[in-house]
């Protein structure tokens, strides 16, 4: 161990994590973030666009799913940024062909942001197969399994969201 308290034959673990579970829920957290950051970068270089242009896709086409009109402000508000860079994401994404601007249809001052019937089914079959991979690993879990996992993420999701709103 160094003065920090970390193996000193490891950035953050052992040479056998397996030794030690808490290291090896840590680690096996990691791989998995390892994996999604591939995966999502691959997506993105496929789809030929930008992590917030993907983010905006996925948002729009929940919101579609679901019936709810999303409007740049909406836009804005998800993806924490400024009305000038919502503007020119929709620009792009529009040139682009994966979304169109349409009129509100009870307010006429404002436009709801709609994807594509193109975009919908280009997302489906970029991430169609992974997602239903992950859905038969979710699947395959008991009840109790799966009680403790969601227990588990929304800690360590509660724990990381702590150390950023300190001051």
């Amino acid at each position: 161990m160094d003065s920090h308290g970390t193996p000193a034959s490891g950035y953050w673990y052992g040479p056998d994590d397996r030794l030690d579970p808490p290291a090896a829920i840590l680690q096996a957290l990691r791989d998995y973030r390892a994996s999604e950051v591939a995966t999502r970068r691959s997506t993105r270089d496929s789809m030929g666009m930008g992590e917030t242009d993907l983010l905006a896709l996925r948002y729009l086409l929940r919101a579609k799913s679901t019936g709810e009109r999303a409007g740049p402000k909406d836009l804005s508000r998800v993806l924490g940024i400024t009305t000038a860079s919502t503007t020119s994401l929709i620009d792009r994404l529009v040139a682009s062909g994966h979304v169109r601007r349409e009129p509100h249809p009870t307010d006429r001052r404002s436009l709801v942001i709609v994807p594509t019937v193109a975009t919908d089914s280009e997302v489906r079959a970029t991430l169609g197969q992974m997602h239903r991979r992950m859905m038969e690993v979710a699947e395959s879990m008991s009840a109790e399994e799966a009680r403790v996992v969601i227990t588990f993420l929304r800690r360590m999701s509660s724990a990381i969201s702590e150390e950023r709103h300190q001051p």
